[in-house]
Order: structure tokens, then sequence, then C-alpha cells
């Protein structure tokens, strides 16, 4: 019997060439929004990027992209506070969401960008999906399942992608598997299939390329 949430098939040599292209043309800084009214011109299809403090989203962004550093990460927890948006080519916007579940902010501040996150993913009408990221070593946590819950009210469809497979023993990536999917139960947004990513060995890094290629 086939579980639910299944992990992401090798896309065909065609997806995959279709991945790489689309990375092997410009990727570009487009700017850091801090406020709804920021925000480029909705003119193309966007993907967004999501996850918790530390879980390896600039890491994650940057392999995808395949520059070292267009995708800062900061060495403060919850630092990054902005909405920020790249260009690849001229048909796609990646977007870097602000890291979540850091409760050391000030609270204002904390208010401030989930404001803004609730704003962005509820009113933006080119949104096609978000990535949630989710620490492989660990599996979903109830901050995640936040997120989760805030994409299936604004009926954004979300893709779990694992980060830092390399960092776990398999019987340790399969409970945090089984956590997965066992919170991805509960959320009707979700997209049935798990990449499993490592930004460091880069592993699956050219299936979520694919995969982001075939979006429209």
């Amino acid at each position: 019997m086939q579980l639910p949430f299944e992990i992401v098939e090798t896309p065909e040599l065609e997806a995959l060439e279709a991945g790489r292209l689309l990375f092997a043309g410009p990727v570009e800084f487009l700017k850091g929004v801090v406020a709804m009214d920021g925000l480029p011109p909705a003119d193309r299809v966007e993907v967004c990027f999501a996850g918790r403090s530390n879980v390896g989203k600039s890491s994650l962004i940057n392999a995808v992209t395949g520059r070292k550093a267009i995708a800062r990460a900061s060495n403060t927890p919850g630092r990054t506070q902005e909405i920020n948006f790249f260009t690849t080519g001229e048909d796609l916007f990646l977007v870097d969401l602000p890291g979540y579940g850091y409760a050391n902010a000030p609270l204002p501040v904390v208010e401030k960008w989930q404001r803004l996150l609730k704003n962005y993913l509820s009113g933006r009408q080119t949104l096609r999906r978000t990535f949630v990221l989710i620490d492989a070593r660990h599996g979903a946590k109830a901050v995640d399942e936040e997120i989760m819950t805030l994409l299936d009210k604004a009926a954004v469809t979300f893709q779990v992608v694992m980060t830092k497979i390399d960092k776990v023993k398999k019987s340790d990536l399969d409970a945090a598997l089984d956590r997965t999917r066992k919170a991805l139960s509960n959320h009707p947004a979700a997209f049935p299939e798990i990449v499993l990513t490592s930004s460091e060995k880069g592993d699956g890094i050219d299936v979520l390329r694919a995969i982001i290629a075939s979006i429209d």
C-alpha cells in the first residue's frame, strides 16, 4: 500500500533539463520588502520558500539557483524580517520569506513580520506554490503546522521540502518523515509529494528545480 505524501520520484530527463535551463540564465536579487505596498508588480508566476529559523533556507535557495550567496544567511536566527524577491529570467519570481518560530526577537517585531507574512500569503494572486522547509533531523514541529494552517486558510498549495538529509541516519529520517506525514494529513492545501534535499551534497536539487520549472 502506497503511503500518503510519498517521496517525489525523479522526474523525466526532459523535466530535469527544463529545470537546469531555468536556472542557467540570469538570477538576480530584486528587492527586500517590509510592507505590502513595496511588493513588485504581480506580473509573473511566483514560488516562495518558507521555513523556521535555521532550517537551511538560504543554503537551499543558493543551491537551487546555483549561486553561492544570492540568499544571505544571518548568523542570528530571526534577523531576516523582509520578504526578499529574486528574478529568474522574465517569467518567475523566487521569494524568500522571513524565518518563523524564533521567539527571542522583540514582540512588536515578531507581530509586524507575522502580519506581513499573512498579508502576502493571502493576497498575492500570482503565488502558485509555497515550499515549506522541514529539517530532516526533526520532522514537522508545531510551529511548522502554524504556517501550514495559514496556507490552508489562504488556499495556497504548499509542498514540503525536507532539508539536511545528509545530517541524519536513515532510521531517523524515516521517523522524521512519519511525523511530517502525520502533520500533513491535517492540511488540505498540502501537495501530495515530499522532496528530500541536501544543499551541501546536492541531493534533490535537480528535482526541486524541475518541479519549479513545471509550475505555471
